[in-house]
């Protein structure tokens, strides 16, 4: 839930505004450092999409009003100051001016390799069925992909009776990967499952 009553001391800093980190809600990437003031940060709170002051132009812009390429909001806090806040945000496209991902010339991917397999998973789930493993077995249907996930679970089982580490981190590897596609089929995503694993370590 976005928190709709963030406190911000716009009155710290003589021109009223203050630094905003964008982070992308998924990856965790930092995408780009704008400025916001009071209406900036309320329009983007009525609207949903990122909207800054621009210093160079003098007026309020919204990220993606020309290219379309909008931050759509995830959340927003303040620090600890009251004076900078840190929006985590849906990209839709590219972030920077230049056509870069991010401001940094980064790659907006995950540093942790699951949310980026999972990433390539939904990608090529549309993807042909004569074309894409992945769309080939999504498109068997649920049973199939769960038989699938059965196999594999066995056949590590196997694996973990002998003393073969590659076989055995190979299968391992292999159940991993359709788990995930399960996962898919079902329409849920691995942080669904962190989810509970969470609220049972706080119980």
């Amino acid at each position: 839930m976005i928190n709709l009553d963030v406190k911000v001391n716009f009155e710290k800093y003589a021109n009223g505004l203050v630094p905003a980190i964008i982070q992308d809600s998924e990856t965790q990437k930092v995408l780009m450092l704008g400025f916001m003031n009071e209406y900036a940060l309320t329009r983007t709170l009525m609207t949903g999409k990122v909207t800054f002051y621009s210093r160079t132009r003098e007026r309020i812009w919204t990220k993606g009003e020309e290219s379309m390429n909008y931050l759509l909001l995830k959340s927003i806090e303040s620090d600890c100051d009251q004076d900078t806040l840190l929006i985590k945000a849906k990209p839709l496209g590219p972030v920077c001016h230049t056509g870069a991902d991010t401001c940094w010339n980064e790659k907006n991917i995950s540093d942790n390799f699951l949310s980026t397999l999972e990433a390539v998973i939904e990608e090529r789930s549309t993807a042909s069925p004569d074309s894409s493993y992945t769309a080939k077995m999504l498109a068997k249907g649920i049973n199939k992909v769960a038989q699938k996930v059965g196999e594999e679970a066995v056949e590590l089982v196997i694996e973990a009776k002998d003393n073969d580490k590659d076989l055995f981190l190979g299968e391992a590897a292999d159940l991993m990967f359709h788990y995930l596609l399960l996962l898919k089929a079902k329409g849920y995503k691995l942080h669904d499952v962190l989810d509970v694993l969470e609220s049972r370590h706080k119980k």
